[in-house]
């Protein structure tokens, strides 16, 4: 009969290099064959490039063997190895692009806190963190109290918002145990607006556990507890991911603009790639953004921001260059009730466009529906050729209120 020991090392090592890291570990107990088998080094480099995002160049640094890496990592960090890459590489891939755009910003992360610390934080409020936020604050604890804020920035004209990523202890501080946003802790904070984004520890007052939300206040209910939830996301770890992911693949533009100084922050307008027009040598792009700060759901009042980016090809012949006259908007809601608006310039300007050049602005628009979408075009005139004037397409582009509950507190 052919018995284990007779067959050839390779072919098993083979077999072995298909198990996942649970059935490796469960062969060292079978016999001493497998056992050393399953020990054998290289068997255990791609469990820790999956599971912990290890490279042959940290390999090399930290003078170890893959296992004695793995498992060494799988004591301090075993209880995430379901989150740790995903949160490891968001982390990772954000950093990579702030170096680039905002190398300021940098320095306002912090460093990883220990998991008696995330411990200790439980304790303090009597209840249990969910595991991918434990994860993520055992890479970085969010980031200082400072402008511009790690989870994107928003400026209008009378309005400003910047959402700083809490650290875990400023978090554990603005625990909430209160009616209407019982046993909520809050994720972010914006210090020039006061609004925070929450997470739900608990399925209370009508949330699901882990739902992260907006909070307003529903202006006409009559206790002041009744408020109302804009979701941003189902879980930590979606809700992180999602958003990094946005940044680096530029569905939150980079925003350059002296309001922002040199380092110009992340800004939450989201930009959909589609919603792009071009009329001769002139394109016409948007991004869009929900401010929950100043929207309402009692009375049905939803607050839009726009911003608009006009930018003539730097091929175009010098004497194309043109001047904006007036704008005209064709807004309907989702109702389909249509509003006609027609005015001189934009936000009061009348910019001129070159090859090459440039110009955008943010302006804002409120639906009394969740949804709406705007369209229209601009009238250039020729600065060559004064007599000559043209319309500029601007795109169709929709605005969606996220999905939101009324607090049942």
């Amino acid at each position: 009969s052919l018995s284990l020991e007779l067959l050839p090392t390779d072919p098993l090592l083979l077999i072995l290099s298909f198990l996942d890291y649970r059935d490796l570990v469960s062969c060292c107990y079978l016999n001493r064959r497998l056992n050393q088998l399953s020990s054998h080094d290289p068997l255990w480099k791609r469990h820790c490039k999956k599971y912990w995002l290890i490279s042959d160049e940290e390999k090399s640094r930290r003078n170890q063997g893959w296992r004695a890496i793995f498992i060494s990592t799988y004591r301090d960090l075993g209880r995430y190895i379901h989150y740790y890459a995903a949160l490891k590489k968001a982390w990772d891939d954000l950093e990579q692009y702030l170096g680039q755009w905002c190398p300021r910003m940098i320095g306002s992360l912090k460093e990883s806190v220990r998991e008696e610390d995330l411990d200790a934080v439980e304790a303090q409020i009597h209840c249990k963190l969910p595991d991918d936020y434990r994860c993520s604050f055992r890479i970085h604890n969010g980031q200082k109290l400072v402008v511009p804020g790690l989870m994107g920035s928003m400026a209008l004209s009378n309005h400003y918002r910047s959402e700083d990523l809490l650290d875990i202890d400023t978090a554990a501080g603005g625990f909430q145990q209160r009616l209407g946003l019982k046993q909520c802790l809050p994720l972010t904070f914006c210090i020039h607006t006061g609004l925070s984004q929450y997470m739900a520890l608990e399925s209370v007052e009508g949330r699901n556990k882990y739902e992260i939300f907006y909070q307003c206040p529903d202006q006409m209910a009559r206790n002041s507890s009744a408020i109302v939830m804009f979701i941003t996301g189902t879980s930590y770890l979606e809700w992180f991911t999602s958003y990094v992911n946005k940044v680096v693949t530029g569905g939150y533009p980079i925003i350059r603009d002296q309001i922002f100084s040199s380092c110009s922050p992340l800004c939450r307008y989201v930009h959909d790639k589609d919603c792009v027009a071009t009329t001769e040598d002139i394109t016409v792009s948007v991004s869009t953004s929900f401010l929950p700060e100043l929207s309402s759901v009692h009375p049905p009042h939803y607050f839009f921001t726009y911003r608009i980016r006009i930018e003539m090809s730097k091929d175009a012949l010098p004497e194309n260059a043109c001047q904006l006259e007036s704008r005209y908007w064709r807004i309907t809601n989702a109702k389909g009730d249509v509003e006609e608006v027609q005015g001189p310039g934009v936000v009061g300007e009348f910019p001129v466009i070159s090859p090459g050049k440039v110009y955008e602005y943010t302006s804002c628009t409120t639906f009394s529906t969740t949804s709406g979408y705007m369209e229209g075009y601009y009238t250039f005139h020729c600065l060559y050729n004064k007599d000559r004037f043209f319309n500029v397409t601007i795109p169709r582009f929709h605005m969606v209120c996220p999905a939101f509950k009324i607090s049942t507190a």
